[in-house]
Parts: structure tokens; C-alpha cells; sequence
């Protein structure tokens, strides 16, 4: 009798895991809204459900298309401009100190602080697109400069005798050898992008979007809809992560093989 693939194997015992873990986060967050922990501020998880129930698509639908357009074009803005300026390292090698002391310097930056000087500058929704695109830059950079560089010596070599430079070592082995670190700084990308286009909400200067809302709901102490909007923040942050770990499956199938 042949024995059965090992990622078979594996995939049963993830998912359980995963399962547990959630039925546990959820058994923990009853038991602490039943003790009335907090002076009574955690609501049963009924409750946030029943309130998101009773809220409906009118509510969260708009705010969480808005929050979701506004992180979206962070999300390329930022990871395009951190591919980029990662490639242009690999083609122009001395400006690598100065790239990298800029995406730590964005990196370090309290981008809540930036963040009120772009909506003065620029207005409108300006200010959620930049803090998602930089929620994004530093992680993506270091994660394709990395993958750039892991490509196999011995293929560049190749390259390199029949006559090829930098430009062709790059299309032709260090691209592809980057795609699996690439894809895993885009995965922690995603929800960093949902988490600052929100944060460009709590500045103001817009009129809806999931941080708009939750403002609303923690002005008039509707604690059970501030839970809501933080599970709907969560519920986009992970269909963020799980599109780009989607992607790397299609685009990268031999690293899922790798994994088994």
C-alpha cells in the first residue's frame, strides 16, 4: 500500500490547527466579556455580531470599499516603488547605502506624524494612500533586495561568460530567484497597507472609510460597533494576505512543493 504524500499529511493538520486556534480566540473572548473584564468595554462576540447584523451592508459596505480602494493603491504605489528601487540596486550597486538609509529612515519615521503635514499639503484622501504605500516600502525593499541577491552564483556566471551584464543577470536569474522572499514581504505588506490607509482615516479630512466610522462608533460609545468595524479591519487585512498568498501559489508552485 503506498504511503500517502507527506503535504497530504500536513494539510489536514494545519487546518485543524488553524481552526483551534480560532474556536480558542473566540472561547477566550466570551470568557473575558462574561467576567466583565475591562469595566464591562469587551462585548460578547453575539453581540458584535448581532450589532453587525442589525448595521448591514449599509454601513459596512461603503466604509470598507473605501478603506479597501485607498489601501489598494498604497499597496502598488508602495511595493512598486520598493521593487524598483530594488532592481536599481542590483543594476547601480554604489547607491546602495543611500537606498538603504532612506527606506530605514521611512521606516523609523513616525508616519503618523507625516501624516497631518500631507493633508495640509495635499488634501482629500491623499494622506491614506501615502501612509499605506509606506506602511509598505520598507518590508517589500528589504524582501526583493534579498531575493535578488539569493539568486545562484553559478547562473550568473553563465550569464556573465556569455557575455550578458547586470541588466541581463537581473530579467533573466535574479528576478526569478527573488519571486518566493519577493511574495513573502508582499503577504506582510498587505495587512500593513489596510492598517495604513486606516490610520490616514483617523486624520480626517475624508467622510467615510473604516477608520471614519470607527470614530463615529467610539465617539458615541457604541462599543459593540467599534468591534465590528475592528473585525471588519481584520476580516480586509486578512483577504489582503490571503490574495497575495494566493498569488504566490499560482506564480511560485515550487516553493508549495518545496514546503511538503
Amino acid at each position: 500500500m503506498a504511503a500517502a504524500p507527506r503535504g497530504a499529511l500536513r494539510a489536514p493538520g494545519a487546518r485543524m490547527s488553524g481552526a483551534l486556534g480560532i474556536v480558542t480566540l473566540v472561547a477566550l473572548w466570551w470568557a473575558l466579556a462574561a467576567a466583565g473584564v475591562a469595566g464591562g468595554t469587551i462585548p460578547s462576540p453575539w453581540l458584535v455580531l448581532s450589532t453587525m447584523w442589525s448595521d448591514g451592508w449599509a454601513l459596512y459596505g461603503p466604509n470598507v470599499e473605501v478603506t479597501a480602494a485607498g489601501a489598494l493603491q498604497g499597496f502598488l504605489w508602495g511595493n512598486g516603488v520598493a521593487l524598483a528601487l530594488a532592481a536599481l540596486i542590483m543594476l547601480v550597486p554604489r547607491i546602495e547605502p543611500l537606498a538603504t538609509q532612506l527606506a530605514i529612515l521611512s521606516y523609523c519615521t513616525p508616519l503618523v506624524a507625516l501624516g497631518p503635514i500631507i493633508l495640509v499639503v495635499f488634501g482629500g484622501r491623499t494622506p491614506t494612500v501615502f501612509l499605506a504605500a509606506m506602511y509598505c516600502f520598507f518590508t517589500t525593499m528589504v524582501g526583493a533586495v534579498a531575493g535578488l541577491r539569493s539568486a545562484d552564483p553559478t547562473s550568473l556566471d553563465l550569464i556573465r561568460v556569455y557575455g550578458g551584464g547586470r541588466w541581463q543577470q537581473l530579467y533573466r536569474v535574479r528576478a526569478i530567484a527573488a519571486l518566493p522572499n519577493t511574495f513573502a514581504a508582499l503577504k506582510i505588506a498587505a495587512p500593513s497597507a489596510v492598517l495604513g490607509a486606516i490610520i490616514g482615516e483617523y486624520l480626517g479630512g475624508v467622510d467615510s472609510g473604516i477608520g471614519v466610522a470607527l470614530t463615529a462608533a467610539q465617539t458615541s460609545y457604541n462599543v459593540p460597533r467599534t468591534w465590528g468595524m475592528a473585525l471588519a479591519a481584520a476580516a480586509l487585512a486578512g483577504l489582503g494576505y490571503l490574495l497575495v498568498a494566493l498569488a504566490a501559489r499560482v506564480l511560485t508552485p515550487w516553493t508549495a512543493k518545496e514546503t511538503r
